[in-house]
């Protein structure tokens, strides 16, 4: 059979075939380049006190913005600030502010961007311990704590710490201290809350996300920390509060201000915010620890997001922003199941406003 043209017909099914092919070919390629395009990861890096509220987050927000996976690194504040100061996240976490010296470093590496600094909740770091035989939730004055991280305190049956804590039989062995390996927020908690209520410690140990401790064995990581603690007899660290209550530990309360040994839980970290919260500065490096008010827990803080103002990717920054606010508004139902406390609708009306400084 031949067609008008002149070529047989059977030629010309197959032509038409084979274009047809190779459009629906290209079509689908189009079409996964597009989808390409259109996915989308978030990196960020830093504090491990933040690491289980933002890890809720990523899963939650994937539920319904697919597109967009957000990929958080638990590897301390200290390298979380390091990381976002250079450019290789998209944000960092930290649960101590920057330094005004680490912001001026930051902007010269970044070009001139700034890095703001967004609380996204609230938490509290607590002692947990591992004494055999005792079972009793134990009370810590400011003093003892100070004594055990300085090392002057060196047997668990010490009159300082046997005081508040009458009829509980504490045994005559000496403390295993366990503190933080690596850079952390926790340890800067940790730290500014004992320099503020002991001067001896204050002039021993440097306040800083990574101190200068006189005294015990390394953990990286509230994981790591937790996990020595457990295996350790007669051993005391301090942690998050969320890992303390995942691992089933042991943990004490800490006399505050007014007085009263108080538990870290969702109330006593919220009434320590309240009590701070109109010293909110507005740059949000805010210091809570030690606040005054009954009911207040004295070792609490909040977490930070650290975002640059400007990114060389604008369309992955209008991301973050967006995250961001819905980390800030409607994430926020997600932190107390995880033992984090909400922040103030204040706090968040306030970071909205700051949200339009981001030059995405």
């Amino acid at each position: 059979m031949v067609s008008a043209a002149g070529f047989p017909f059977f030629s010309g099914v197959v032509l038409l075939r084979r274009v047809a092919g190779m459009c629906a070919l290209l079509l689908w390629i189009g079409c996964g380049a597009v989808a390409a395009a259109q996915q989308m990861t978030l990196t960020g890096a830093g504090s491990t006190f933040a690491y289980p509220l933002y890890s809720k987050w990523a899963a939650e927000y994937l539920k319904t913005h697919p597109r967009i996976q957000v990929n958080y690194q638990s590897i301390g504040s200290g390298g979380g600030i390091r990381q976002v100061s250079i450019g290789t996240v998209d944000f960092g976490g930290t649960d101590g502010p920057m330094t005004d010296s680490q912001l001026a470093e930051a902007r010269t590496k970044l070009n001139g961007a700034n890095i703001l600094h967004f609380p996204t909740a609230l938490g509290a770091a607590v002692p947990v311990y591992n004494l055999p035989g005792v079972s009793a939730e134990l009370n810590f004055t400011s003093a003892a704590l100070a004594g055990i991280f300085l090392g002057t305190i060196q047997k668990w049956n010490d009159p300082e710490i046997a005081r508040a804590n009458p009829g509980v039989k504490l045994p005559n062995e000496f403390i295993l201290v366990i503190h933080r390996a690596d850079g952390s927020g926790t340890s800067f908690l940790w730290v500014d809350y004992l320099a503020k209520v002991n001067p001896a410690f204050a002039a021993k140990v440097r306040v800083s996300t990574s101190p200068h401790w006189p005294v015990g064995l390394g953990g990286k990581g509230n994981e790591g920390v937790a996990g020595l603690v457990r295996q350790m007899p007669n051993s005391i660290g301090y942690v998050e509060l969320v890992y303390a209550l995942n691992s089933h530990m042991l943990y004490g309360k800490i006399q505050n201000r007014e007085g009263q040994f108080v538990k870290a839980d969702l109330r006593s970290v919220s009434a320590a915010a309240t009590a701070m919260s109109k010293l909110m500065p507005a740059d949000f490096r805010a210091d809570i620890t030690n606040p005054p008010g009954v009911g207040s827990y004295p070792v609490c803080s909040f977490t930070w997001m650290l975002v640059p103002t400007r990114m060389a990717d604008r369309a992955k920054g209008a991301a973050l922003k967006e995250f961001l606010t819905w980390g800030l508004t409607d994430g926020q139902k997600y932190g107390a199941a995880l033992s984090y406390a909400p922040l103030s609708n204040d706090i968040v009306d306030r970071e909205l406003q700051a949200l339009k400084l981001l030059q995405y």
